[in-house]
């Protein structure tokens, strides 16, 4: 009975351990655009902890470590470094160790874990994050394609390359109503004159002549 007690013991404490060690871990999904920054989120309270080491690894955060580390920091300063692209563009300091991949390709989607190393037994804060790459959706030239404003109209006829073609259109359609004008009247002028001659033609055709 001696012996079995630790035994017993040990084996009922592993499930708590694993329960402490996935506490402290969770997982995000972020959706960046090829060609773009994108910033995989990691944050921790440096207030309460202070400033701590923390690495950054592809695939998902381990028990210890990162795997296939791309960047890692000692309190602060960056030890390493994968690539160029890979930036810790927030403030460290305050507890924002977030990465930030300079313009982000197809190739850079996949999973991603975070580790800062909080002191103490089974206090590290992880974080999974799976990163999903999609092509830019330009939903502002869809718009001004379909459906512009007057302001987005009224700027583009103002462009330089087109007050030209306005003001020739806008002179070109004021000589053809005055051409269309001047027809109209001349046609109006003429008319009485043709009716008071056939009139008087009329008239002398209906007199009668004494022979």
């Amino acid at each position: 009975m001696v012996l079995q007690y630790p035994t017993l013991m040990f084996g009922a404490s592993v499930p708590f351990l694993l329960i402490l060690i996935q506490v402290s871990s969770c997982t995000l999904k972020v959706t960046g655009y090829i060609g773009q920054d994108v910033t995989l989120p990691c944050t921790y309270d440096a207030q309460a902890n202070g400033i701590q080491s923390f690495c950054w690894g592809h695939g998902k955060v381990p028990q210890f470590k990162c795997n296939n580390m791309i960047l890692s920091s000692y309190y602060g300063d960056v030890t390493f470094r994968e690539s160029p692209r890979y930036q810790l563009l927030s403030q460290v300091t305050q507890g924002n160790v977030s990465l930030t991949i300079l313009n982000a390709q197809r190739g850079d989607a996949g999973n991603y874990g975070c580790r800062v190393e909080i002191p103490g037994l089974f206090n590290d804060y992880k974080i999974n994050i799976h990163l999903i790459m999609e092509e830019e959706i330009l939903i502002s030239d869809e718009m001004n394609a379909t459906g512009s404003t007057s302001e987005e109209i009224f700027r583009v006829l103002l462009n330089n390359s087109n007050i030209g073609r306005i003001a020739t259109i806008f002179l070109l359609t004021i000589i053809l109503i005055l051409i269309i004008r001047k027809k109209v009247l001349a046609r109006r002028a003429t008319a009485p004159q043709q009716f008071s001659i056939f009139t008087v033609e009329n008239i002398y055709d209906t007199i009668p002549v004494d022979k």
